[in-house]
Formats: structure tokens, C-alpha cells, sequence
């Protein structure tokens, strides 16, 4: 019998938990992304309500406050820096939970301040802050993108060059009943791998390498399991298992496949998103600076004039 993926392993041998946990997790996205989708939606109605039923002004008490609000959640964003920086605040909390507390501000300050404005730009002073924050947002949404590939999961610990090859080396060993359903799966498998982690010959080499690389990974296994399947079927009528095991067995299949190809282009690419998210952040900080700066010089103009 060989590790987690035996095909001669019958569902319900299985613990229950890993058989009800990926329907769970499926439950649990739907209403999730339901959710979402229905904040998004009633937002966009009461900021429909603000542009066209002149609700409320800038200069009126509710924007006043709005925007006082979100100006203020968003000169919070510094403590995460300072944070990361000083020894001294460790106690004060996990970097992870500074981490969301900072992306939960980079949305909801500046949200605030766009309901402040009433979707509308009237003054030099408020359009060069508001081209600041949304500078400061769209950096922000490039950044979280670039570091859930350098780290596991959003709000996980940073991946290492050694972690990824481990990760490799412990999702290879999952794979030797299905190196057994087919010869040419492990040579294909392992030509795949010495191609993503062999050096580029050149820059664009590699660039294009980088680019097509997970793509390549999804057509490699969408092909493999289009071609166990009849083997698994034909094994599982040979061992009389049911319909129901033997799909069970070509998911345990089709998710160590995953997993290996998975390590690999993270092992293949981690070195360029870390590079990229060190470019990153020479081109945020500066940005939330400079809406720091924009937005105390919006609000003396406005208390000024």
C-alpha cells in the first residue's frame, strides 16, 4: 500500500474530515463571494444615491466627517511601517494581524474619502489628493497580488527557496501510484521540472518563461488526467470498487498532481516576484508620502479658503 494516494484504498477508509472538508470549504467560498458580491452591489446604489440625489456636500457635516474619517484611517497606514521597523512595538501584535488591520484600511480610508467627495472634483488641491490616494490604492492591489506568491497563503510565512524544493520533494512522493497508472507520467512530470528550475539563457528567456510557466503547468496536467482516467476506471472495474470510490481516487490523483506542479512553479519563480515586490515597495512608499502630504495641504486649503 503506498502513502496517501492508494488506489486500492476504499473512501471510507479515509478520515471523515478530509471528506467533508473540501465541501465545506466549497460552501463556505459561495457564500463568501455571495456576500461580497452583494456589499459591492449596495454600495454601489447608496454611491448612486450621492452622485444624483445630492445627498450631502463636502463641506456639509456628514462629508466633513467622512472625509475626516477616512483621512485618518489612512494616516494610520504609517504604523504598519513603523511596525515592521521597530523592535520595540513587537508586543503590540502579530505582523499578520497588522497586515490585515492595513489592508482593511487601504480599502475602507479610502472609500470614505471618495464618499466625501461626492464623486466630483472641484477644487486643484482635493484632485491632486485624490490622485494620490487612488495611486496609493492601485499599488496597494498590485502589492497584495505580488505577495501572495512569496508568501503561503495572505497572510502566511515567506517562502524560501528551501521550502519550495521541500515542498517538491514531499509532493513526489505522493505520486507513485500514479507514476504506476502510466510509464511516460514520471519522465513528462520530471521533464517539466528540470525545464522550470534550469537557468534562462537570456533575460527575455527567462521573462517568458516566467510569464508562461503556470500555464504550461495546468496543460501538462490537464493532459495527464485526461489520460488516467480510463486507467483509473478500467482498475477500479478490475478491483470491483464503486463509481463513487473511483472518483474519489482520480480527485486524490488530480490534486497531488496539482500540489507537485503547484511547488514547482513556485520554486521556478520565486526569486523574480521577490525582486518584483522589492521594486514594489520603492514605488508605494513614496506614494502613500506623497498622499500624506496632498492630503494635510487639502485640508488647510479648506480651512483656510
Amino acid at each position: 500500500m503506498t502513502q496517501s494516494l492508494s488506489l486500492s484504498a476504499p473512501a471510507s477508509s479515509l478520515p471523515a474530515e478530509k471528506q467533508v472538508a473540501p465541501q465545506a470549504e466549497f460552501v463556505l467560498q459561495i457564500v463568501w463571494r455571495i456576500s461580497v458580491g452583494i456589499l459591492v452591489l449596495l454600495l454601489l446604489i447608496v454611491a448612486t444615491l450621492v452622485y444624483l440625489g445630492d445627498l450631502y456636500t463636502p463641506g456639509s457635516t456628514v462629508g466633513y466627517n467622512l472625509g475626516l474619517a477616512g483621512g485618518l484611517m489612512m494616516l494610520t497606514l504609517l504604523l504598519y511601517s513603523l511596525r515592521k521597523r521597530f523592535r520595540a512595538l513587537d508586543r503590540l501584535g502579530a505582523m499578520n494581524s497588522w497586515f490585515r488591520f492595513h489592508m482593511f484600511i487601504g480599502i475602507a480610508g479610502p472609500m470614505l474619502v471618495v464618499f466625501h467627495s461626492t464623486f466630483s472634483l472641484k477644487s486643484m488641491n482635493g484632485t491632486v489628493a485624490f490622485m494620490s490616494m487612488l495611486l496609493v490604492v492601485l499599488s496597494g492591489v498590485v502589492g497584495r497580488f505580488i505577495y501572495r506568491h512569496i508568501h503561503r497563503g495572505l497572510y502566511g510565512r515567506k517562502l524560501t527557496v528551501s521550502a519550495t524544493l521541500g515542498d517538491i520533494s514531499t509532493s513526489i512522493e505522493r505520486l507513485s501510484s500514479v507514476f504506476s497508472l502510466q510509464a511516460d507520467i514520471e519522465p513528462r512530470l520530471r521533464a517539466f521540472q528540470e525545464f522550470a528550475l534550469a537557468p534562462s539563457s537570456s533575460f527575455f528567456a527567462g521573462m517568458r518563461k516566467f510569464i508562461t510557466l503556470h500555464s504550461r503547468a495546468r496543460s501538462l496536467s490537464n493532459e495527464i488526467r485526461s489520460e488516467i482516467r480510463p486507467a483509473l476506471v478500467q482498475r477500479g472495474t478490475d478491483m470491483r470498487l464503486s463509481r463513487s470510490q473511483i472518483i474519489l481516487e482520480y480527485k486524490i490523483a488530480k490534486e497531488h498532481i496539482n500540489t507537485y506542479l503547484d511547488a514547482i512553479v513556485k520554486a521556478a519563480q520565486l526569486s523574480r516576484w521577490e525582486r518584483a515586490f522589492s521594486l514594489w515597495h520603492l514605488v508605494h512608499i513614496p506614494f502613500l508620502y506623497l498622499l500624506i502630504i496632498s492630503g494635510i495641504v487639502h485640508v488647510i486649503a479648506v480651512h483656510m479658503y
